[in-house]
């Protein structure tokens, strides 16, 4: 409310949020909306709303609060809630050509992204990213001065052009030499001005020998890997890297590649002359989603690019964010390809869609299967990267069907498609929200919650919570809350730390977070029906040997404070395995503040299915406990 109590613009937090939003997905401010100690959301107005709104657009257009204004005057709105005034105002994602958005006018100093509920802070490598993005239309365009022949596999060059050829015989590019048919697609280049001439970056990516690249791209890395089951280990029974046994370059990957994805589809081929090309749509899929990938890729950042083949779906990753949203990307409206002569190489040999509408039509192919829809999405940590998964799921399986009909007689003929799915997911899946039909539904929100509305009226569906923490299950079915099992006492909120217990903490000379058979589950913990494994809500509660158990895990995280993300997250699921253990067990345990460790482990890790909540639908509950491993509906 400000310091004269009439409102105020949170100057810092607020601009450094701006710029967080605008740099990676957008977002909502909500000024007059207090967020308590336990998680839970208190109006409290904003009581002059119009110096607040005068403050907002005076500072907005001044380069010294923000460096780009993407607002209009349909971005901010007054709401009134509870007889207060609400200022909601809603910062869209920025273009590629208005990125990095920044504070103080020093982007190197003052440029954010948006990680899970924080701000964070950009390095200098991210923005320079940034600004090159901006720049160049096409980052594989560029002419590498001392890059010739010499640099180029002249095997996978050889291939390349039989494969043109045999898709038009009568081309005149047949009869040019290397050089010059490589000028013609994009390999090569000659600036004009002075004279200078070789390989462009296109060329060396995708003809050039693997010493040549990674000249150029340091952290190059391509990886195909093959799992034998449906899970996220990154066991593999067949795999190609850049291992120095082939080329290394984009072309003999994507053949390689290509062929092991579609190797044993149970699906119809037709003869096209002598080549055998794929009849169904799932091929085009997975052959667009490979280009997609290839073409899109920021090569100059560390993440690799990672195709996965499992049983139940086909993985693809790419280094780099999307130059344009992941909506803008579905719809296809909007087309910038980051590679644009890589995406013409491939196109000139009957590869990779007209610009804008690969990812739509991957989505109508494979939404043609009736499988879960394809999930696109992106991810800034540990590095940029886009990923979209393909999954073989069926929407609705026959046997859910049956037991749906058991359960709700004639009722169930009488459903559209979208309600039976809704009513499927809420059954295989416990629980369904607005926000996870969004991702397996083409339908529009607003037919989503008028569904969602009915479905509650017609008494086939109960829901639970308000607004977007809203969520829905069977109406045979009930949902266990912390009160269910604990009542309504607050657990472990002693201030002693776990250090201070009688027994003394680092008791062995061997630390270790490296076990990977699950704990034994030992007596001790709350057993409840509806849940699979005991909850834990005191470590006093435990007997001695998980107690000790857990204790050799995290020592050395109470050794040394400053721990890597990742290890830190193994030491997590490696105390979560077989068990439920409360937010205020994992606090002790390792020994990291609540707020903290809830917003930047806990619900990270839940989002990535590397955790599950105990009580999904009340998320911020201080009573919540997590497991690491999956009950067979979250598999």
């Amino acid at each position: 409310v400000g310091r004269d109590g009439k409102g105020a613009l949170p100057q810092k937090t607020f601009w450094e949020t701006y710029s967080a939003f605008a740099n990676t997905n957008g977002g909502t401010f909500l000024l007059g909306v207090k967020e308590k100690k336990d998680h839970s959301f208190e109006v409290v107005g904003v009581p002059n709303v119009q110096k607040v709104l005068d403050e907002l657009w005076t500072a907005v257009d001044n380069t010294q609060s923000i460096s780009t204004n993407l607002l209009t005057q349909k971005s901010v709105c007054i709401l009134e809630i509870e007889g207060k005034s609400v200022i909601q105002i809603f910062v869209p994602r920025a273009s590629r050509k208005d990125k990095p958005v920044y504070r103080r006018a020093n982007p190197m100093e003052g440029t954010y992204q948006r990680l899970h509920s924080s701000d964070k802070k950009c390095n200098h490598e991210m923005v320079k990213r940034m600004l090159a993005e901006q720049l160049e239309d096409s980052r594989d365009d560029k002419l590498l001065e001392y890059y010739d022949l010499g640099d180029i596999d002249r095997e996978t060059l050889r291939l390349y052009r039989q494969t043109y050829y045999n898709r038009d015989p009568s081309q005149e590019r047949n009869s040019y030499d290397d050089i010059e048919f490589l000028r013609s697609i994009g390999g090569w280049k000659r600036e004009r001005s002075t004279g200078k001439e070789g390989l462009t970056l296109a060329g060396l990516l995708m003809f050039g020998k693997l010493m040549s690249i990674q000249e150029e791209y340091p952290n190059y890395m391509l990886d195909y890997q093959e799992r034998a089951e449906a899970k996220t280990e990154k066991r593999w029974i067949d795999r190609i890297s850049l291992d120095g046994t082939w080329s290394g370059n984009i072309f003999d990957f994507y053949t390689r590649v290509n062929r092991k994805l579609t190797s044993d589809l149970k699906v119809p081929f037709i003869l096209k002359g002598d080549k055998a090309e794929a009849k169904t749509s799932i091929h085009n899929a997975l052959r667009e989603a490979l280009v997609n990938s290839l073409v899109h890729a920021d090569y100059s950042g560390k993440a690799s690019v990672l195709v996965v083949k499992r049983p139940d779906m086909f993985g693809f990753r790419n280094p780099g964010t999307m130059r344009i949203s992941i909506e803008q990307a579905i719809s296809g409206y909007e087309h910038d390809c980051r590679n644009e002569k890589l995406h013409q190489m491939f196109h000139f040999i009957g590869l990779g869609e007209r610009a804008g509408s690969g990812i739509p039509n991957i989505f109508t192919w494979w939404n043609e299967q009736h499988w879960r829809l394809p999930h696109l999405y992106e991810k800034l940590e540990p590095y940029d990267q886009t990923l979209l998964e393909l999954r073989m799921i069926d929407l609705l399986p026959q046997d859910v069907i049956n037991e749906l009909k058991i359960l709700m007689g004639e009722r169930f003929n009488l459903l559209d498609n979208t309600e039976r799915l809704i009513l499927a997911t809420a059954l295989t899946e416990n629980t369904v929200t607005h926000a996870r039909l969004k991702e397996i539904s083409q339908e529009h929100h607003h037919d989503l919650s008028q569904k969602l509305a009915q479905l509650v009226k017609d008494g086939l569906l109960n829901s639970n919570g308000y607004g977007q923490g809203m969520v829905y299950y069977l109406s045979n079915e009930s949902l266990l809350t912390p009160d269910d099992v604990f009542g309504s006492k607050i657990l472990n909120k002693t201030s002693e730390p776990f250090l201070e217990t009688s027994e003394p903490f680092l008791e062995t000379s061997e630390p270790s977070s490296q076990t990977s058979e699950p704990l034994e589950i030992s007596s001790g913990g709350l057993m409840v029906d509806g849940f699979k494994f005991p909850i834990y809500d005191s470590l006093e509660t435990m007997n001695d040997k998980m107690r000790q158990e857990l204790k050799l895990i995290v020592a050395p995280l109470w050794v040394k404070k400053q721990f890597p993300k990742n290890k830190f997250k193994e030491i997590v699921k490696n105390i979560c395995q077989n068990k439920y253990l409360t937010l205020g067990v994992l606090v002790k345990l390792l020994n990291r503040n609540e707020d903290y460790l809830r917003k930047n482990t806990l619900n990270p890790m839940v989002e990535t299915k590397e955790l599950f909540r105990a009580f999904p639908h009340t998320p911020n509950d201080p009573r919540q406990a997590y497991t690491s491993t999956a009950n067979d509906k979250e598999q």
